[in-house]
């Protein structure tokens, strides 16, 4: 069995806040559960089709606000704000307190999964083929701004007597990773066929932390030491320049030491002098290219054959030219 956490839960208290923001104890924390119930179901039913994304609710000693979000705030405030004043009368009846309705508008409805959902349960209860609504609800998302969507659709698709499960992805959707703002909605499509569930996951990105406003000013402090280090090394380098004076004046002053190693670098044509001994050798030495070690412990039986190798190609012209 695959253990599933809900995405939204999952970052309470990390980087989301609450959407019911008050504290009770005690029976009076039923009645205070039971009011937010009924408030939330009383909106989400005068308002469904405002596009009512999320509901908040905060409690004061004698007050409570609600705050709507909502893709569509001119079908909730009404002409003239009627609808919102005959929304806080029901809203009030409810609670028996003063309550203060705030209205925030979602300018990008297609980064927002609670909308995506209902928008793609909206039209497999048109009988549109769940795979095209599917694709281009992750399409729209994507241009919009999203950095990973996916979208999952579960029950009898296409009016199958075997419900099944299909989703698509487009992007990366890090659920196990806290600072990531993903966001999890869910909504079901009544068709003749049965209730279809939509569940949408959207990636907008990481929440701003605090351990990455340290690192970005940890550049900034390290050059400090950099800059206490880079004198350390000027000074050294003098003291390597002021080696090398000395050192001139020192062969300037002994003239013979740079004549005696002269010869030493002359050395090297030496070994080729011995192998001079008759006119063949020294018209094959150039040619063999003999290392030096193997030239200077000539044997004296490798010495017989050359001559004679050496008198034929003699002899050789010399009877051409008698003949």
């Amino acid at each position: 069995m695959g253990q599933k956490v809900h995405p939204n839960g999952f970052r309470l208290g990390v980087y989301r806040n609450w959407d019911a923001r008050w504290y009770a104890s005690g029976p009076e924390y039923t009645k205070l559960l039971q009011e937010d119930l009924a408030m939330r179901q009383l909106i989400m039913g005068r308002l469904k089709n405002a596009s009512v994304a999320r509901i908040e609710t905060e409690r004061s000693a004698n007050q409570l606000t609600v705050v709507i979000h909502t893709a569509k705030p001119g079908i909730v405030i009404g002409r003239s704000g009627a609808a919102v004043d005959a929304l806080r009368d029901n809203l009030e009846r409810i609670s028996g307190k003063k309550v203060r309705v705030t209205i925030q508008e979602i300018k990008t409805p297609e980064l927002d999964a609670r909308l995506l959902a209902e928008n793609v349960a909206g039209q497999l209860e048109k009988r549109i083929a769940f795979r095209r609504a599917v694709k281009q609800s992750v399409m729209r998302s994507m241009r919009a701004g999203a950095k990973g969507v996916k979208i999952q659709v579960s029950g009898r698709l296409g009016g199958g007597d075997m419900s099944r499960r299909e989703w698509d992805r487009d992007g990366r959707v890090p659920l196990h990773t806290l600072r990531a703002d993903v966001e999890f909605g869910q909504a079901e499509a009544k068709t003749t066929s049965g209730q279809i569930g939509v569940s949408v996951w959207i990636y907008r990105g990481d929440f701003p932390t605090e351990a990455v406003a340290p690192e970005a000013a940890a550049p900034a402090s390290r050059p400090a030491p950099r800059a206490a280090e880079a004198p350390a090394v000027i000074e050294a380098e003098p003291a390597v320049d002021s080696v090398a004076p000395p050192a001139a004046e020192a062969l300037a002053a002994e003239p013979e030491a740079v004549e005696q190693a002269a010869p030493v670098l002359e050395v090297a044509p030496a070994p080729e002098e011995p192998l001079a001994v008759a006119d063949g050798e020294a018209a094959a030495a150039p040619k063999r290219r003999a290392p030096r070690k193997a030239a200077a412990p000539a044997p004296a039986t490798e010495a017989a054959p050359k001559p004679k190798r050496a008198s034929r190609k003699a002899d050789a012209p010399a009877e051409s030219g008698d003949s």
